[in-house]
């Protein structure tokens, strides 16, 4: 009897293990992964990003992955009783496996982000050019390999750093961490973990510029799903599908890969609309009770018009120089966080929307010849080409940037500014302390903040109307 248990024993771990010999080695296996990027706090659709998920799952192995910021854009979960929380909440129901970090992950401090990382997210981190120094922020893993179905999937992850050698925002988020060129080292993981997996993933936050870059100079990745930029993307480089869908939760990225063996044998990328997407119930009413804020829906003002970027830039700076009383103020486009505010009426939720990043205001004194110097500096930047070459500060003085045969900037030609003459000026922290060739005199860091301004500002001058017609422009 004993010989026929352990006989028996015995042909069942033969088969076992010819099932995962098969499974691992010969069997074709169909698997979705469906990707989201840079939400900023948008769980607008997550009601329909449940259903397609769900409805996935039923079908095919799934994977659910992003690629970066996924809070900093909307008040109330920013602004949440437990601030930024219910993003990550969302995404644990919803059953995220992996993610990589972005550059506003750090937006709260390093310290909340390990919290989150290592005691509130259920899903993997990965994050290939990290390097934490502080116990505060355990060193992230630089990759991980997911087994589905015998196939093994892995994740490498890489954020950028070309704000000072730090992902873009606040120096202070970054203390105790160090940022290798995530190029580098996303092609170093890729290189090295080729061989060992069946499908080998770029969770990146780089952006699509330096993702095509990567796709051109290597095969080692199959799947490149991007961040950071805020693009559309589906382009085949090489061997290397690079799938980016845009920002926000109104879409995803679906890419549906046959692997047999240990090969990929098919692999196809697409951005999916979620708008037809039924709702689930529950996660609509969850949304719903976040929502539900008296304090974050009273209006303060209104707009005789629905700004655009143009519009709300000329709101920010024109409330900066009557706060502080100066001849001109300044903002970067990068600090603006909507492309057009969603009704006439303004809420502090939509102003805290606008501007999520608790900036500061600072004040000094510039020559004309300074100013012209910092937007002429703005304008050449060749360490972070994105906000380069492009009208990227705004200011309620108009003025004109006159552009060389070489695409670079040459002069500056303000309408009332004087190159020899002093003004008082005012602009946001982020900008004073990240652009370069800002010279001044009389510098005062105040801890007037740019939403306290803005609601002020609006309380006492509704209905505001600003125009969306630029008062800058570059002359070629």
């Amino acid at each position: 009897m004993k010989k026929i248990f352990l006989y028996c024993v015995a042909v069942a771990l033969v088969a076992y293990a010819g099932y995962k010999f098969w499974e691992r080695y010969i069997s074709e296996q169909e698997l979705v992964i469906i990707s989201t990027t840079d939400l900023h706090s948008d769980i607008n659709n997550f009601a329909r990003l449940a259903t397609a998920v769900e409805l996935c799952r039923d079908t095919v192995e799934t994977l659910l992955v992003d690629s970066g910021d996924r809070w900093t854009g909307n008040a109330y979960v920013d602004m949440a009783t437990e601030p930024r929380r219910p993003i990550i909440d969302m995404m644990n129901s919803l059953g995220y496996d992996i993610a990589t970090l972005g550059n506003h992950e750090w937006d709260a401090g390093h310290p909340f982000l390990g919290y989150i990382n290592t005691s509130v997210a259920k899903f993997d981190m990965v994050c290939a050019n990290c390097q934490s120094d502080t116990i505060s922020f355990p060193q992230p893993d630089a990759y991980k390999i997911l087994r589905r179905k015998g196939k093994k999937i892995g994740f490498v992850g890489a954020v950028n750093n070309y704000d000072n050698g730090h992902p873009s925002g606040k120096a202070e988020s970054y203390v105790g961490l160090r940022f290798d060129d995530p190029k580098q080292a996303a092609k170093r993981y890729g290189e090295q973990l080729r061989a060992e997996c069946d499908l080998l993933v770029l969770l990146s936050h780089i952006g699509d510029d330096v993702d095509r870059e990567l796709a051109a100079q290597s095969d080692c990745y199959d799947l490149i799903l991007c961040g950071h930029t805020h693009n559309k993307l589906d382009t085949l480089i090489r061997k290397t599908q690079l799938g980016q869908s845009g920002s926000g939760s109104k879409r995803v990225g679906v890419s549906r890969i046959t692997i047999k063996g240990c090969k990929v044998k098919a692999l196809d990328y697409q951005i999916v609309e979620l708008a037809s997407y039924e709702e689930d119930a529950q996660m609509k009413q969850w949304i719903e009770r976040i929502y539900d804020n008296e304090v974050l829906n009273r209006p303060i003002g209104r707009s005789e018009k629905i700004m655009d970027k143009v519009g709300i830039a000329a709101w920010e700076t024109t409330a900066m120089k009557s706060h502080f009383g100066v001849d001109v103020a300044f903002y970067h486009y990068g600090g603006i966080r909507f492309d057009e505010m969603p009704s006439q009426d303004i809420s502090s939720g939509m102003i805290f929307g606008v501007e999520p990043f608790s900036s500061k205001l600072y004040t000094m004194v510039m020559t004309g010849a300074q100013i012209e110097r910092m937007i002429l500096a703005k304008y050449n930047d060749r360490e972070n080409m994105r906000e380069s070459h492009r009208l990227d500060i705004f200011s309620t003085e108009p003025y004109t940037i006159h552009v060389g045969e070489s695409g670079d900037a040459l002069s500056v030609e303000f309408k009332n500014l004087q190159k020899d003459a002093e003004y008082t000026v005012a602009m946001g922290d982020y900008m004073f302390n990240n652009y370069k060739d800002i010279e001044c005199r009389d510098l005062q860091r105040t801890d007037v903040l740019l939403t306290d301004v803005l609601m002020n500002h609006l309380a006492e001058n509704s209905p505001i109307d600003f125009s969306n017609t630029p008062i800058q422009e570059i002359k070629r």
